[in-house]
């Protein structure tokens, strides 16, 4: 089984520029898609109050392959990637890391590991006394609290005024926030299945684990 892992938090990558990315690499790689996961968020939280990740992680089976973008889709902290590393490599989960062309096996030494997450740690540094956001990356949006709902919405096949009535928003504001996401184009590529409607009450920090369907 292969699945692809996407995480949309404040300062990170949109998830239509990690989608790409992944898919590209799969590509690249032979690799076909199994299941997609998507983590929505409206903050970076710590490993222990993320329990639909950690209950992901613990599905994921012996051989299977878990592709991200970067190292740190999976967490903003050092030492949530080492635990989550150190998770892949004794459960034997082959861990690709696209930006940076990695693949850790359970053939792969921790010490291995080591130079990459100095780079991050470094990468975390900069980003703490930068005044920029990182390439890619959007300014946080009222409406990303409200993303998986949209998304569902516009999967459901209805327009931006509907919706926007719906979510009780105004219209011209959803119509930049749904472009400036990329939204449609992320709904409209076949890559991504969105799985039953959210309610309304638990939509603010979601995972979505959305298999493909079969197609004959």
């Amino acid at each position: 089984m292969t699945y692809a892992y996407l995480r949309q938090v404040p300062g990170t990558k949109s998830l239509t520029l990690q989608q790409k990315d992944v898919i590209g690499y799969a590509l690249a790689n032979g690799l076909e898609i199994d299941k997609e996961v998507v983590e929505h968020s409206s903050k970076n939280r710590p490993i222990e109050e993320r329990k639909q990740f950690e209950e992901f992680m613990h599905s994921i089976k012996e051989g299977d392959n878990l592709i991200v973008n970067e190292i740190w889709t999976l967490s903003n902290r050092v030492d949530e990637i080492i635990k989550i590393i150190c998770c892949t490599i004794s459960r034997k989960i082959n861990l690709h890391i696209v930006s940076q062309g990695i693949l850790i096996t359970k053939e792969t030494q921790l010490g291995q590991v080591l130079p990459l997450l100095n780079e991050e740690r470094e990468e975390i540094e900069e980003k703490r006394v930068s005044v920029g956001r990182p390439k890619g990356s959007k300014s946080r949006s009222k409406f990303d609290a409200l993303q998986p709902k949209i998304i569902q919405l516009l999967k459901d096949g209805l327009s931006v005024s509907a919706i926007a009535r719906e979510l009780n928003v105004s219209r011209s504001s959803l119509k930049d926030y749904i472009e400036s996401r990329s939204l449609k184009e992320l709904i409209d590529n076949t890559f991504v299945a969105i799985g039953k409607p959210l309610q309304t009450d638990i939509i603010s920090d979601e995972m979505l684990i959305c298999p493909f369907e079969q197609k004959s």
